[in-house]
């Protein structure tokens, strides 16, 4: 008898579902706690605290009701087998504008073109929601909905310039692959995210901000001043005009080798009018880079990359798993999604892990521009940007360890308060 794939990912979601919304009921009731945490108390003022809860409450509320119609939707079309109808119907698509759909490249990109108009009719409303009701309410959102769209079309425009030839790559190496498919896609990948890597911050993220060098000044001075003391390859460090869509703010660091940029939201330099905070949060991002989390990161996504596409080169030849979801032909496409279906009980494992050591890595971020005298400015900058960004200030233990990489802020400054141990 054949293993019965389908009901037993359907039932595994739903299982997830019922644990996730029990982390976010016990999240919920953190959140509704009408004090702060001891170690707040006296840091951050009774408004922005209420401002803080009235926002995460809205946003939980919001969530409920999302993660709960992405549920049943997400189980329907696998229960009730929309997945082969659309399927077939892609195929009688492509028949219908005169191409040959037993080119499985065709026939694949059809069905994913009517994927996507499905999730941007079925994610709009939401979408709109979140910025324009949520966001907008507590003062973040700053779009217009000419804005909205407009960026809207650029990312669909986007994904039909890059989305073909990357799906075509990938069947062609599917069907070629042979006993090294593994190998293959895998340095597929890998190349191409490379490359990707490489043209975001310089043909990508343009189309959607503004990226201007960050003017004379002190705290240009002081910015290059750290990265040179710590040998930092800094080539240019820009302002991004995040201000146009969201009061949000943030700042990162991106580049190969030599050849490194800082990124300052313009959000951020208007938040902490404190130089010196700034200044901190940029010691804790090039801490990063000192202590090779970046590498590190990139090492194990590449090494999971890897093993992913092992467990697909072993399975993909199963029928069994296709006509358990209501296949009757095998596509490539249609074996990755369901392979990753199936590993879903393995990615939440690994995502948990890898939240674990982001948490690690963000501590070692924060002891290391302590190293450097930023131990108070940081500490200030951390406060600033909860406040600023109203991010929650009650956290449940369970909920924060399950779904943050970054710690809490209570913990950060607990951390940054110890006293650092003295060699004998």
């Amino acid at each position: 008898m054949a293993f019965p794939y389908m009901e037993a990912v359907v039932g595994f979601m739903i299982l997830m579902y019922i644990f996730e919304t029990y982390l976010d009921l016990r999240q919920h009731s953190a959140l509704k706690l009408p004090t702060l945490p001891k170690t707040l108390e006296g840091v951050i003022s009774q408004e922005k605290f209420e401002k803080s809860r009235d926002y995460s409450l809205d946003k939980s509320y919001f969530h409920f009701f999302h993660e709960f119609v992405t549920i049943l939707m997400d189980s329907a079309i696998l229960f009730y087998g929309v997945l082969p109808w659309f399927w077939k119907k892609s195929e009688e698509f492509v028949l219908l504008i005169g191409l040959n759909a037993e080119n499985e490249i065709l026939h694949t990109l059809a069905f994913l073109a009517g994927v996507m108009v499905w999730s941007q009719i079925t994610d709009l409303p939401f979408s709109l929601y979140s910025t324009f009701v949520i966001e907008a309410r507590h003062g973040f959102n700053k779009q217009t909905l000419l804005l909205f769209f407009r960026d809207l079309v650029k990312g669909i425009c986007l994904s039909v310039i890059l989305g073909p030839p990357i799906v075509s790559a990938i069947i062609i190496i599917v069907q070629k692959g042979g006993p090294y498919l593994a190998i293959y896609l895998w340095g597929f990948m890998f190349v191409l995210s490379i490359v990707m890597m490489t043209l975001y911050p310089i043909l990508i993220a343009p189309l959607f901000n503004k990226f201007t060098p960050l003017p004379e000044g002190e705290l240009r001075e002081k910015i290059e001043k750290l990265a040179s003391s710590l040998k930092f390859p800094l080539k240019k460090l820009f302002v991004v005009d995040g201000s146009t869509r969201s009061s949000h703010s943030n700042a990162y660091m991106y580049g190969f080798f030599k050849n490194k940029r800082i990124v300052l939201y313009d959000t951020l330099i208007q938040q902490c009018k404190n130089n010196e905070e700034i200044v901190a949060v940029i010691a804790h991002e090039l801490g990063h880079w000192k202590l090779n989390h970046t590498m590190y990161s990139f090492i194990a996504v590449q090494i999971l990359t890897l093993l992913q596409f092992g467990g697909y080169t072993l399975v993909r030849n199963s029928s069994d798993l296709f006509r358990s979801f209501g296949f009757d032909t095998q596509p490539v496409l249609i074996g990755l999604i369901l392979f990753q279906h199936t590993v879903i009980p393995l990615q939440h494992l690994v995502s948990f892990a890898l939240n674990l050591v982001s948490r690690s890595f963000e501590f070692q971020a924060d002891a290391f521009a302590k190293k450097l005298g930023y131990a108070s400015e940081l500490r200030s900058g951390l406060v600033k940007l909860q406040e600023e960004n109203l991010s929650s200030m009650n956290t449940d233990p369970w909920y924060s360890a399950y779904h943050y990489s970054h710690p809490p802020l209570v913990e950060r400054l607990a951390a940054l308060d110890t006293p650092d141990k003295k060699a004998d």
